[in-house]
């Protein structure tokens, strides 16, 4: 009898032990199982707002990319005896004279240049690089990045045609296009973002300088049609 109840209570104390190891066992799986999900929802979070982030930058950027060129004042240069216009236009490359500057603290008329490239990925990059009229000194940033193609295109119509077309290199320095299309590619998705350049009316002269030492103090003319310094245009150029 006492050798039957030591073995019944020795079976007891292990069959406790027992579930005591399988209790430990599944509060560990759970708690695995737990901080799986967590890491997998904070990552989720985090690439969440990475989007979110890169969607606001491209929308910023396409913003400034509108503002920019409707604020695109006819400027224009004297060189080699011929009046030339504050613009270039490229596939890949864009230049104008505009009074909306990206960093907005600067006042006066900046030329702004927008160059696409390719990353080491193999990725279309646009830059753009902005400084004031006849200086040499030009701050740099990226606007776009990540796309498939990017590249500029610009609406001519002769006086003899009825409808225009859509060229990709402008090709007169005497006047500027009506209207700049600029198209993103990423995948199957494509934008096509057509801006009017809203400068009418008289070119504001300016001379031509090729440095900053040589045109200390720029002051173009005010000419009708042309905004103010520093700001969204208004009056004729509206």
């Amino acid at each position: 009898m006492k050798g039957e109840r030591f073995q019944k209570a020795g079976s007891c104390e292990g069959f406790t032990l027992l579930e005591l190891l399988i209790s430990v066992t599944l509060v560990a799986v759970i708690i695995l199982v737990a901080t799986g999900a967590l890491r997998l929802g904070y990552r989720s979070v985090e690439s969440g707002e990475k989007k979110i982030e890169g969607l606001e930058r491209f929308r910023a950027s396409l913003s400034i990319i509108d503002a920019q060129v409707q604020s695109a004042v006819p400027l224009t240069y004297e060189r080699d005896a011929a009046k030339r216009v504050y613009f270039e236009g490229r596939r890949d490359y864009m230049k104008m004279a505009t009074n909306y500057s990206i960093w907005g603290g600067r006042r006066g008329y900046v030329v702004v240049e927008y160059t696409v490239q390719t990353d080491e990925s193999g990725k279309m990059v646009l830059y753009a690089s902005e400084g004031m009229v006849g200086t040499t000194n030009a701050r740099k940033t990226t606007l776009l990045k990540g796309l498939d193609q990017i590249y500029f295109e610009y609406f001519l119509k002769e006086p003899t045609q009825e409808q225009g077309q859509w060229v990709d290199q402008w090709a007169d320095d005497a006047k500027v296009p009506q209207k700049i299309r600029l198209r993103l590619l990423s995948g199957r998705k494509e934008i096509s973002m057509i801006i009017p350049m809203r400068a009418r009316g008289s070119l504001t002269e300016a001379r031509y300088y090729p440095s900053a030492t040589e045109m200390p103090s720029f002051r173009p003319a005010m000419g009708p049609g042309v905004g103010t310094p520093a700001g969204r245009p208004h009056g004729g150029v509206a």
